[in-house]
């Protein structure tokens, strides 16, 4: 009885009508803190995950080649989409859980799955053979137990008044960039402990630049859930702050229960704009390791090292985004912003189409060590037309490292380089204009849906995310080793001005549930 009456009181509105009287606050201070000590909770789940996800992104592709010979490019677009194949699956199912449960049990139940992903990730070398396969499971369960981001944004969206709700996403959000930002950062600076590391063999652990992130990410999760059970409580704001502020006659049911007053156009174009800003923003850290080792020769390492330099910046910079969305917010509208976020994107896209006449390094590689080798050199005449001067030459005794872009991919004999200034303008465009996008489609997505409860459609959402997720490494590993970056960034320039135009055609239905209501009251 206890138990029950506790679990009421949690739920119990913090914004309520008292009989005979209009919409006021009985919030007490205590219930005020108790409330945003959990919203702070959610916020820091959200940092945990995103760093479960960005701390061994740059680092998939060398530990895939290093445990399993086999792999290919094709197979990390696999390996990564995975990730939100099961993102896509769980938030569905944990948003319709948080519904009719307390949020408690599945945010627990999703962290202690990614947990045990974790710990899998970890042990990916451990099997005798087909050890791609057990990374490929193991990222699927760490995206499955991501998909808790659907309940997490559900909780704040119902937590918060919507005075509160604009800054709130925005907390989240830049809690989940800080996340991106760290994530890298911190497999940045484990590349110290070398691809060998140290082995444990009694436990059969091999701790090295590969896997210490995976295990740092098991650790965060069980803090994660710690943090939960101690101070996570339940917490409901109403709409009926909104309710008096359109002077609404009647009680909260009429409102949270009004299905037919949802704009379903709006939400389908929220649901939409979602998936182009990630399947954008998931081809692009895909692609990132292949290209810059295929552009600019770089070893697996130093793909990693100099990549996670690059994610800590766009991730610096997504933070200040974040902030200054807080006080453009109250004199730019909502769709304004979000439109300038798509021409940026579509910006960052279009730099990074190849252009001029210089042309990436071909890989070249060394025969085992006392044999003889040959080197192969590129040459283009006039017409742009790859030459081969293959010289034999002794073997100098030394282990070369196969860089720069591989025979195999016949366009690197025909299509220009992308230079290093294009790429790094591009992450500059593309990581002011995907937090931009991020956090107001958020926004927008939770105001159009008024005051029923969000757990269900902010699973939706979050599946139109993953499903990006999912297709962005899919579409990578399929076009960008047969066709390269030309016909990989084309496509995407296409998508984003779609979405763009997209927002302009439905300009005047992305509004909130209360403004809608009160003007459908007026007609």
């Amino acid at each position: 009885m206890e138990t029950a009456q506790a679990e009421a009181d949690e739920r119990r509105p913090l914004l309520h009508v008292e009989p005979g009287s209009e919409a006021t606050l009985v919030e007490t201070l205590q219930e005020n803190r108790s409330r945003w000590r959990s919203i702070r909770v959610m916020y820091l789940t959200m940092f945990f995950s995103s760093i479960g996800f960005s701390i061994v992104v740059s680092s998939i592709w060398p530990f895939l080649q290093k445990v399993d010979k086999t792999a290919d490019t094709s197979f990390l677009g696999w390996i990564i989409a995975v990730y939100s194949l099961g993102q896509m699956i769980a938030s569905v199912l944990f948003g319709a859980w948080s519904n009719y449960r307390p949020r408690r049990e599945p945010l627990i139940i999703s962290i202690l799955i990614n947990v045990a992903a974790n710990i899998l990730y970890g042990y990916a070398h451990a099997p005798p053979s087909h050890n791609k396969y057990y990374m490929l499971l193991a990222r699927a369960f760490v995206g499955f137990g991501a998909g808790n981001v659907a309940v997490v944004r559900s909780y704040v969206a119902g937590a918060t008044s919507l005075e509160e709700r604009n800054s709130a996403m925005a907390n989240i959000s830049a809690c989940q960039a800080l996340g991106f930002i760290l994530g890298p950062a911190l497999q940045t600076a484990m590349t110290s402990i070398g691809s060998t590391g140290i082995f444990w063999k009694m436990i059969n652990l091999q701790l090295n630049m590969y896997t210490a992130p995976a295990f740092l990410g098991a650790f965060l999760g069980i803090l994660n859930i710690i943090l939960i059970i101690a101070l996570f409580r339940e917490h409901c704001v109403t709409d009926l702050e909104r309710a008096k502020s359109i002077n609404v006659q009647g009680n909260s049911e009429t409102l949270e229960n009004s299905d037919g007053d949802i704009d379903l156009g709006a939400v389908v174009t929220c649901n939409i704009l979602f998936f182009i800003i990630f399947f954008a923003f998931a081809m692009f850290e895909t692609i990132a390791t292949p290209l810059t080792m295929d552009m600019y020769a770089w070893t697996g390492k130093q793909a990693v090292l100099y990549n996670g330099l690059l994610l800590v910046g766009a991730g610096v910079e997504s933070i200040a985004v974040f902030m200054a969305i807080k006080f453009l917010s109250k004199r730019i509208e909502d769709r304004q912003m979000l439109l300038g976020g798509f021409i940026l994107i579509f910006v960052g896209f279009f730099v990074l189409l190849p252009w001029g006449n210089q042309y990436p390094p071909i890989q070249w590689a060394e025969l085992k060590n006392g044999s003889n080798s040959s080197s192969a050199e590129i040459k283009y005449d006039e017409s742009s037309i790859a030459a081969w001067n293959v010289l034999s030459q002794p073997s100098l005794g030394l282990d070369a490292i196969a860089v720069g872009c591989p025979v195999q991919q016949a366009w690197c004999q025909y299509t220009p380089i992308i230079h290093l200034a294009q790429y790094i303008g591009s992450v500059i465009l593309i990581g002011v204009g995907y937090p931009v996008c991020s956090v107001l489609s958020y926004t927008l997505y939770s105001k159009i849906l008024g005051p029923k409860p969000q757990g269900v459609y902010m699973g939706w959402l979050t599946a139109s995310g993953s499903g990006a997720r999912t297709l962005g490494p899919t579409f990578v590993g399929q076009v960008y080793p047969r066709y390269g970056p030309r016909w990989t960034f084309g496509p995407i320039c296409g998508m984003v001005m779609a979405a763009a135009i997209l927002v302009g055609l439905m300009y005047k239905k992305l509004i909130g549930f209360s403004i809608r209501y009160q003007t459908l009251q007026q007609c």
